[in-house]
């Protein structure tokens, strides 16, 4: 395959041995071209669990990457043909996508949850860290093993430092079998290990390209917004009406009783908290809220815990998700994406980082997220995985989030 005049590429092999996919995967990528590529982010399926030891220097002898990042999945998403694109669930999977743009720097480090500054420390301390200038404006992907990285930590620090720069990603999942996640390294300027079972690993993309995010929650509010007039840690107290504070559980069971059959339903199941994170906005619409689990309630004091720290001031509207509340939020987002595209810059590429519990799991049948996606984006290639949390951006801050499909699209000027 001739890759000469293209500036970013996903390829998909779905072959059961990890050598023979890894075969496929070489097959449509011109080792010269892929010489010369800026990046290579690798999602592998956890079927392969046993053997990602050998991924990274299988890959090597097949295409001379010379910076490879990724982790494992227990869903893979990825381009089978210039027209076809794939999530595959709980089955053998690689998808690589290749970046070769000469006007952009990429820069990867990695880090452990012992290296992160307290979050007190200055913007300066997270920027020697990571070694990139905010001046340079950088763009973030980040990919994170789920159980020892401290990632709310680092997102925190990175919009410390980076206020004016976007942080997409994932946590790295394995299947229900619970297999170990892993994630890939290959700096050929830097002799680290291959293989992580730890940390974050993490690229900072500058130059003459933008990153731009669809974090699409799939939920849908319900009742009105109230304001937190009482609350600590992460339990809700009280809420402001019009009339005076009342418990938020006692509001909660008013405003159920209101819904009907089919929401009445969900609500015993399928019912979130949204926090809104535009304090000064006055009419606050579905993208506007970071949507959080209800962990719990206190009967005897009317109270709600939820899965964020809170506090009095923040407006908050209770949500439901279903499928099809799903497919519209998302459609919704990527409307509203197309009509406010800057057409001076052109798509190129994006990734896709979708919740475990998304994909044939949520809506009865597959590919449903990635398809409505390349509907809008037809000739855009796409690569991702199935996460165990998703990282984007809601607001002006980065937050790690549940239940949802976060995009991140790549584009160049087109002048």
């Amino acid at each position: 395959m001739t890759n000469q005049h293209i500036e970013w590429i996903n390829v998909l092999s779905t072959r059961p041995s990890l050598e023979g996919a890894l075969d496929e995967i070489a097959e449509k990528v011109e080792p010269s071209w892929a010489k010369t590529a800026n990046l290579g982010i690798l999602f592998v399926a956890s079927a392969y669990v046993s053997e990602y030891s050998r991924v990274i220097p299988l890959l090597r002898e097949k295409l001379p990457l010379g910076l490879i990042i990724g982790c494992g999945g227990g869903g893979i998403v990825g381009m089978k043909s210039a027209d076809e694109v794939l999530e595959i669930e709980g089955n053998t999977a690689i998808s690589l996508t290749i970046i070769n743009l000469p006007e952009i720097e990429v820069t990867p480090f990695y880090l452990k949850a012992e290296q992160l500054p307290d979050l007190d420390s200055s913007p300066q301390t997270w920027i020697d860290l990571v070694g990139v200038s905010p001046e340079k404006e950088p763009q973030f992907i980040l990919l994170s093993d789920p159980f020892s990285s401290r990632i709310n930590d680092l997102l925190q620090g990175l919009d410390f430092a980076y206020p004016g720069s976007l942080k997409i990603g994932g946590l790295a999942s394995s299947s229900a079998t619970g297999n170990s996640s892993g994630l890939f390294y290959h700096n050929q300027n830097d002799p680290s290990p291959d293989l992580y079972n730890e940390g974050t690993l993490g690229v900072a993309i500058s130059g003459e390209i933008i990153l731009e995010t669809i974090v699409a929650q799939g939920c849908r509010p319900i009742g009105e917004p109230y304001q937190i007039a009482e609350g600590e840690r992460n339990i809700i107290l009280k809420l402001a009406t019009e009339e005076k504070f009342r418990p938020p559980l006692a509001i909660l069971q008013d405003l159920i009783n209101t819904l009907d059959e089919h929401d009445h339903d969900l609500a015993q199941h399928s019912l979130f908290l949204g926090i809104a994170r535009d304090e000064f906005k006055s009419e606050l619409t579905q993208g506007d809220f970071l949507i959080r689990n209800l962990l719990g309630v206190d009967p005897r004091l009317g109270a709600i815990a939820v899965g964020d720290r809170i506090r009095p001031g923040q407006r908050i509207q209770f949500h439901l998700r279903d499928a099809r509340t799903s497919a519209e939020d998302l459609e919704l987002l990527l409307t509203d994406y197309q009509q406010q595209k800057d057409y001076l810059w052109a798509p190129v590429g994006a990734l896709l980082f979708s919740c475990l519990g998304r994909g044939e799991r949520l809506y009865g049948k597959p590919n449903f997220d990635s398809q409505l996606f390349r509907s809008y984006f037809q000739n855009i290639p796409l690569g991702g995985f199935f996460c165990s949390g998703e990282i984007g951006p809601v607001g002006n801050n980065t937050f790690l989030h549940g239940y949802t499909s976060a995009f991140g699209i790549f584009s160049k000027s087109v002048l």
